[in-house]
Formats: structure tokens, sequence, C-alpha cells
């Protein structure tokens, strides 16, 4: 009985709390510019709410009365997701969760207008307050032996503490900063694609991919924003993209990354019942999925000439005359500004800056007055070229807007995992190549759905990654993945 009133409960807030991610999709995709006042308030009040369900006084009383000999994984891992959601609640003031859910709604449009602007300084004090209000959080949270930024990127990647992340990260360096020199001084030609990518003709074009990948429509939508994003679960996950006219790449590997995330939220099983159990395994599994689907599968060879007719198709004279042109402008690498458009070989570069950058903000060692600066000199430094503006730095990212501190780390430990189960997906499944290059995809996304997808957070997240590949997760799946493709592209 006391089970189930616990299971009622949550469900019941879980299903606010998604009504709470509706608002916020809408305030990204749909709401007029002059809604955002009254948005704050709207997630305000959410926020009220749903703070006072998390920290219900019936919680502990429920879980203490439950006979967890009597129950199964499933059942057990709600109780401690349950166990875990009140304990965190109860530390955090109701007043600071209202203040941080009201600062993110303002906070976003405040960016946003500050990134068209091209000012860092129109943001500065609003990220100054967010700042102070997550450290509020991370402190209220601290355990003894973890930092402020442990207590935050818990939220992201449940069970691994900073020092992991950064001791996996520092492994990971050496190797691509050594690929990414050899690149440099192979003298090989950029080669790009020219034509006519326009607006209504790229979004008709990114309408087709999805189904490449199995995502159900029935159960989604895609939509247009400033920053792409996934939102949603099970019955109704949906996907975000955003077209630049000059790149049409920005907009093709923006849908099949978030592609990636909502076909994972669409196969969770039992994700509409919005138990704890049936939630994503963390971000760091989510973005295995996306970056997998993006990069591995569609970045290959084999994808990648199974696109270009389709291209041709759809935009006519692309700049290129071959599939294998094509792949080569897919997987130029170059010192990119901006994050979701950089290659492979420089994608977790941009993380570790922000990673090293947003830990030190936590922390206090860095202030906001100087964040500008500092993101410039990094960049300058790990890429060698000036930031050209803001909206091209320190201003490109919607995460420090909504509080979003502790997630970035999770993109690198996705591409990792993603190089570990692919490498595991081609050892299993035959042909695999094949398949990719008849954009026959059923199979390794079946693949997906057995050992990754079904099991939601039933399993915790490095005990899922290491039950589907066999073994320990290490960055030298992703290097020696990368070192193969970009040695055979670079001839290096």
């Amino acid at each position: 009985m006391s089970y189930a009133a616990l299971i009622i409960h949550i469900k019941k807030t879980t299903a606010l709390d998604q009504v709470s991610g509706l608002l916020g999709w809408d305030q990204e995709t749909q709401m007029p510019v002059k809604g955002g006042v009254q948005r704050a308030e709207h997630m305000g009040a959410m926020e009220s709410v749903l703070h006072a369900r998390r920290t219900d006084k019936r919680i502990p009383d429920w879980i203490s009365a439950i006979d967890q000999s009597s129950l199964n994984a499933v059942e057990k891992r709600n109780v401690a997701e349950a166990q875990k959601s009140y304990d965190n609640a109860t530390k955090i003031p109701a007043d600071l969760a209202e203040a941080l859910a009201r600062l993110s709604a303002q906070s976003q449009d405040i960016w946003a207008n500050a990134r068209k602007a091209g000012n860092f300084k129109d943001f500065a004090p609003t990220l100054t307050k967010m700042i102070d209000l997550k450290r509020q959080e991370a402190s209220a949270r601290q355990t003894s032996n973890a930092s402020l930024y442990d207590a935050l990127m818990d939220d992201y990647e449940p069970g691994m503490a900073s020092g992991e992340m950064t001791d996996l990260l520092a492994k990971l360096r050496p190797g691509l900063t050594d690929l990414r020199a050899r690149i440099a001084d192979s003298g090989c030609a950029e080669v790009k694609l020219s034509g006519d990518f326009n607006e209504a003709a790229q979004m008709e074009f990114a309408r087709t991919l999805p189904e490449m990948f199995n995502y159900d429509w029935d159960a989604g939508r895609m939509d247009l924003a400033v920053h792409p994003f996934c939102s949603g679960s099970g019955g109704d996950s949906r996907i975000t993209t955003r077209v630049s006219e000059q790149n049409p790449f920005d907009n093709i590997y923006s849908v099949i990354h978030e592609v990636g995330h909502a076909v994972y939220e669409q196969n969770i099983l039992h994700a509409d019942t919005m138990a704890p159990a049936h939630k994503y395994a963390s971000m760091g599994v989510h973005e295995s999925q996306s970056r997998m689907f993006e990069n591995q599968i569609g970045r290959s060879r084999e994808f990648c000439e199974f696109l270009f007719p389709k291209m041709q198709a759809a935009f006519g004279d692309i700049g290129v005359e071959s599939g294998k042109d094509f792949y080569k402008a897919v997987n130029n690498v170059q010192s990119g500004y901006i994050r979701t458009e950089a290659d492979e070989v420089h994608y977790n570069l941009h993380i570790m800056m922000r990673f090293d950058l947003e830990r030190a903000l936590i922390s206090g060692d860095l202030s906001v007055i100087d964040l500008e600066s500092a993101w410039n000199d990094r960049f300058k430094a790990d890429f060698g070229v000036e930031v050209d503006s803001p909206a091209n730095g320190v201003l490109q990212d919607v995460h420090w807007s909504v509080g979003l501190f502790g997630y970035f780390p999770t993109y690198s430990l996705g591409n990792i995992y993603a190089a570990e189960l692919f490498a595991k997906m081609q050892d299993t499944i035959p042909d695999l190549n094949g398949k990719i290059a008849a954009g026959t995809l059923d199979e390794p996304i079946n693949w997906l759905h057995e050992n990754i997808h079904q099991y939601g957070r039933v399993l915790p997240p490095a005990e899922l990654i290491e039950n589907a590949t066999g073994h320990a997760t290490s960055e030298m799946a992703l290097l020696k993945y990368l070192n193969k493709k970009f040695g055979d592209l670079y001839g290096v």
C-alpha cells in the first residue's frame, strides 16, 4: 500500500514536471517575443508546486513502511530514486528553488538578446545572479567529500565525481591534440559545399531525416529554435533544429543529433508511466545515443555516400560531384568557433574548455566579469584562432543561461560511450557498414533498444555501458575510432 501511494504521488509530480517542460519548449519555439516576463512567473509558480510535492513529508514515511525485500529490480530503483529526489529537494529552500526557475526563464531571453546583439555585458549581470543561486543550491546539497561542482554534476551524471571526469578527459586530450596537429600538417585542401540552401528547402529535407533513424512521428514533432534541443519523453518526444543558409550541415546534423536523443526517449520501456525507473540513465548515456547517430553513423563514409544523391535531389548542384567528396566536406577538420558545428577532432576540446571554465565559475576562482576574456584566451590557446564576437564565443551556448552547470562534460562522456558501443556493434552485427551504406538502420537501432534504451534508469550508467560492451569504459575506443577515420581521410 505504501509503495502504491509513493508511486502515485511521484507520477503526478512527474506529470507536472513535464508540463513545466512543455512551457520551456513553448518558450523556445512558439512563445510571443513579449511573453518572457509572464513565462518567468509561470515557471516560478510551477516550481513552487513541484518543490512542495518533492518535499512532501509523507514520502519518507511511505518509503520506511515498504518491505523492499518484496520488490523487483524496477520497483527497488523507483524507491531509490524517490529517496534521492526527496533528500536533494529537502536540502533546498523553497524560495531558492522558485527563484532558480524564475531566473532561468528570464535569463534565457536575456541571453538570446545579448547573443543577437553580440554584447556579453548585456548578459553578465544575469549570469552573475544565476551562478550565485547555483552555488547556493550546490552548497545546500554538497556532501563532506565532494565539491560544489560535484553536487551539480550529479544531476546529469549520477555516481560520477568531477575528479573521475577530469581524469578521463585528461587521458583523452593528448591524443586529440596530436591528431589535430598531424591533420594541420597534412596539407590537404578543404572541401566545401556550395549552392542554394534556402530555409524552406532545408526544412523540407530535414523532415526526411528522422524516419531514416526510426523516429516515430506519431510520438514527436520538429520545430525551429535558437539552440537545437530535444524535449519530452515516451509518446511526446519533440526535436528542434536551426537553419543557416550558408551551412546546411548545421541543420542536417542538428536533426540527426536530436533524433538520437528522441529515439532513446521513445524506446524506454514504460516511459509513459512516468515512474522514476523509466527515465533515461544519465546525460552521458543520452549523449552517447545522439552522438553515435550524428557521428559514427551520420558522418560515416557509408552514410555520406547514401545521403549524397538525396542532397543532390533536394538542392541540385551542391558543389561536390561524388559521395567521396561529400564525405570529405562533412568531415572537414578546422578550428571553428561553434561547438555544435565542430568536427569530431575538435569537439571534445570545446567541451574541455567549458568544463574547466564552469568549474572555475562555481568554485569562485573565476568571476563573471573576467569570463569573456578567459574564454577568448583559452580559445586562442586551444584552437589557435582569435574569437571574433561574443556570439561566436562566450554567448554561443544556452546552457549557463538556464543554470545547466555540470552538463557540458557529459557531451564528451557521451562521445566516449558512443565509441565503445559502436565498436561493440561492429563486432556483433554482421556487415554493419553495409547496412549503413544502404540506409537500413533497423538492426543497429534495435541493438541499442535491446542493450541501452529499454533499461531506462534501472541500471546505473557505468554498469549499463559495461554490460553492453563487456568491459569498463575507457577513452581508447574513441581515440582508435578518430585516428582510423581521420588518418584515412587526411593520410596521417
